[in-house]
């Protein structure tokens, strides 16, 4: 069924990827077949996500499943929208399921509170706590690839507003103040590259392993990568 949805949705979204010129650097590390953990940053736009979705179906035929937020499936039209790209629930079940079934799953892990950052702090991570996708990788011994695409916090100017931060910690409300094109709500025409690291493979685990230490390792090697790859991406 998905198949069927993301073969209309992609011309659409390839649409997008001309406005913004959208590129990817390191396609060929996306396996061809096989489970995966593709990680990637979270801008507000959020659909700079769909366009390296779009363009991995493209080059290799496979829909990459997105682990969302609940509060995606909470708005009308958009819920139908992230089902049909393949999108599930963010819970440990889903995630192993599709793993299991050999899927490439991908999750945001600076989820919303990274993408309302202001623009005053944009093309930071916000990851420093977030290890429950590094001991999902761990258990189920899958790769993590990592994808980041920094230019994505430019496509709106996002102010500053105290109001912002409490009601998303106090309520789950994503209340934002954004700008694009002028005064307007329309997408500003950044050129956005997304840059695809290696594969990265979770250490083994044995049964003398101190678990915590793994995931912090892992999680350690992961950030700077990610870190690197912003850098690089920023100079393109």
């Amino acid at each position: 069924m998905e198949q069927q949805y993301v073969s209309k949705i992609v011309p659409f979204l390839n649409v997008v990827r001309v406005y913004h010129e959208h590129e990817v650097k390191g396609m060929g590390h996306i396996p061809q077949d096989g489970a995966a953990l593709l990680v990637v940053n979270h801008s507000l736009a959020t659909y700079d996500i769909g366009l390296l979705f779009a363009a991995i179906y493209e080059s290799t035929g496979r829909i990459v499943r997105p682990l969302a937020d609940n509060l995606f499936f909470k708005i009308p039209y958009l819920s139908q929208f992230v089902q049909a790209l393949g999108g599930v629930r963010g819970t440990q079940k889903n995630a192993k399921d599709l793993l299991r079934a050999g899927e490439i799953i991908a999750v945001a892990p600076g989820g919303m509170k990274e993408a309302l950052r202001p623009s005053s702090d944009k093309y930071r991570l916000m990851w420093e706590t977030r290890k429950g996708f590094v001991a999902l990788a761990i258990e189920m011994q899958v790769p993590v690839i990592l994808a980041m695409c920094p230019k994505a916090d430019d496509i709106y100017n996002v102010y500053c507003n105290p109001l912002t931060p409490w009601m998303y910690e106090r309520y789950r409300i994503p209340l934002f103040c954004i700008r694009g094109i002028g005064p307007t709500l329309i997408p500003k025409k950044v050129q956005l590259t997304h840059c695809v690291s290696v594969p990265l493979f979770p250490p083994k685990i044995k049964k003398s392993s101190d678990i915590s230490l793994l995931i912090d390792s892992f999680h350690k090697k992961i950030l700077t990568t990610s870190n690197n790859l912003m850098t690089e991406a920023l100079k393109l």
